[in-house]
């Protein structure tokens, strides 16, 4: 019985990536969707292709990133799985290699109780374009699984994962159903499951 799901949030549980969207409202977004695609696809280390989009975003206002964070598209679906998920008494955590700056708010409206991801820096209203927090590291969400499941004491095949990109590899290593959602071909080779509609609630299908 699944009594664990950790989601990862862009292009899974947000219809889009939160770093391109902040570049491509700082005028940026070609570059940094080039890093980011890389990234994705396990062409190029998760801890550098981090740096290197958010340095490209160096001097964006902070009224500007909240702004954009707040409004980030969630993706079809999303509601309706996370009550669902909720129904069964199934705690709901997000892994995410991107920012709280735009999770927290998501995890608000959601209704999720727990969320890891990283902190965009910043000083006198502006980025610096430094970033730090939980999920740095491309073995960072297979890390803190591990502690999560020992701190709940569940063994694999309570947990289940959904994601999308190759950053999700390190969680589907301890979980016991892999759900990959609308994910690049690396992560489908690993995954229990494959949904390629973009609609979270085809997972409600696949649970029942």
């Amino acid at each position: 019985m699944i009594k664990l799901c950790v989601f990862d949030f862009d292009s899974t549980l947000m219809d889009g990536e939160t770093i391109d969207i902040l570049a491509n409202a700082y005028g940026v977004g070609d570059e940094v969707k080039v890093i980011t695609q890389k990234a994705m696809n396990g062409e190029l280390d998760f801890f550098e292709s981090l740096h290197q989009r958010v340095a490209l975003l160096k001097g964006m206002s902070c009224d500007d990133v909240l702004r954009v964070s707040q409004n980030l598209p969630l993706m079809k679906g999303s509601f309706e799985l996370i009550e669902f998920l909720n129904s069964k008494n199934i705690i709901c955590v997000v892994f995410s290699g991107g920012f709280h700056e735009g999770v927290d708010y998501a995890m608000e409206k959601l209704n999720f109780k727990l969320g890891f991801a990283n902190y965009l820096h910043h000083k006198n209203g502006k980025l610096t374009g430094l970033v730090g927090g939980e999920m740095m590291f491309s073995n960072s969400k297979g890390l803190m699984l591990e502690r999560l499941k020992q701190f709940l004491n569940l063994n694999q095949e309570e947990v289940m994962c959904v994601g999308d990109g190759a950053n999700d590899l390190a969680m589907f290593e301890h979980s016991g159903f892999k759900i990959a959602f609308c994910a690049k071909e690396i992560l489908k080779a690993n995954a229990s499951v494959c949904i390629d509609v973009k609609d979270l609630r085809e997972i409600i299908k696949v649970m029942q």
